[in-house]
């Protein structure tokens, strides 16, 4: 028996038993395989460490008060990755052996899923990179796949209460036409610069303002923005942003709970007119945001008078993670059991 205080639980790296694996090689991608080993055998001069040639996925599995496994719109994780693969030139992963895989690592880890109540559940890692060897810049010809599991808490420490983010504009996330609608590597790896710098300003996340002008909002660090405005959800559209299946999700469950949605481009000037504003992704889900400083006008928009989340972001959030754990019928039929 897994013994975790699971409700205290980090949003972190826990070790469990098994992670899957997969290998593309002369032509043809191999049969899973089942390890207990963390580590990896590469070569030195495989193109994902030189190249970043590597995109990833993050997922969950939640167990609800039936008992039973459920995986949330893993098809739409399957395209993301299959559409990150296509934009740095790597083989696809097949979708049934996506799915295998899937379905594998969760079920050998099964002790590992948070029980039903406890906040926590477990978080999904599918990793594809580039692992044969190449010194001039062109793609790989041999690729590994795996997928790993880690039980977590809350991706904020502070769950789902408002946060507080700063506006910074000596980095960019992504420019557009470039990889910032992929889910790869090398996007968090510009982005860590800015998250620091907020960090150390006591701001739990950068809001990275778009590539040119410096006038649209793009992305709250690693997670999509939203905002409402006389009863719609607003969220940016973007040629730099990754398709979060969180926001798309949302977007879906805003029009069937009576209100709208526009997806647009959205001003950094209009921050002083939304009602509420928040970050979504698959690890925190929805964040409330109550606060958003300017690092460089100093300038300070404040949303959340009563430091309680709004009446929308909190409807969406409890809908949403109702769905997830099977405690309200699901709609749209996001939701797949394992067994």
């Amino acid at each position: 028996m897994v013994d975790l205080k699971w409700s205290e639980l980090p949003f972190g790296y826990i070790k469990t038993n098994y992670n899957v694996r997969a290998y593309f090689k002369n032509g043809n991608w191999s049969k899973l395989e089942i390890t207990d080993k963390e580590h990896i055998d590469i070569h030195m001069a495989a193109t994902c460490l030189h190249y970043g040639q590597e995109a990833f996925e993050g997922m969950k599995a939640y167990r609800g008060k039936d008992g039973k496994i459920r995986l949330f719109r893993w098809e739409e994780n399957w395209k993301r990755l299959q559409n990150s693969a296509n934009g740095i030139l790597m083989e696809p992963v097949p979708k049934d052996l996506f799915f295998e895989m899937l379905k594998t690592v969760v079920l050998k880890n099964e002790e590992f899923i948070p029980p039903y109540g406890t906040g926590a559940s477990l978080y999904i890692r599918p990793l594809l990179f580039g692992s044969g060897v190449r010194v001039g810049v062109k793609p790989a010809d041999e690729y590994t796949f795996l997928i790993f599991v880690t039980p977590v808490g809350p991706y904020f420490k502070e769950g789902f209460k408002p946060v507080k983010i700063a506006i910074i504009r000596d980095s960019d996330r992504a420019a557009p036409l470039g990889t910032g609608t992929l889910k790869v590597g090398g996007n968090y790896a510009a982005s860590l610069r800015g998250g620091e710098r907020v960090h150390a300003e006591g701001y739990g996340a950068p809001m990275y303002l778009d590539a040119i002008e410096k006038k649209y909002i793009d992305e709250i660090g690693a997670a999509n923005f939203f905002a409402i405005k006389d009863g719609t959800y607003i969220t940016p559209k973007s040629s730099s942003i990754l398709p979060s299946i969180t926001n798309k999700s949302l977007i879906q469950l805003v029009e069937h709970l009576g209100y709208k949605a526009e997806r647009r481009p959205v001003r950094e000037d209009e921050l002083s007119g939304f009602e509420e504003v928040g970050a979504c992704g698959t690890a925190a889900i929805i964040s409330p945001i109550g606060e958003i400083k300017d690092l460089d006008s100093g300038e300070v928009y404040k949303y959340c008078p009563d430091g309680k989340p709004g009446p929308i972001s909190t409807k969406l959030y409890e809908t949403l993670l109702a769905i997830q754990y099977g405690d309200m019928e699901d709609p749209f039929g996001w939701v797949t059991f394992l067994d």
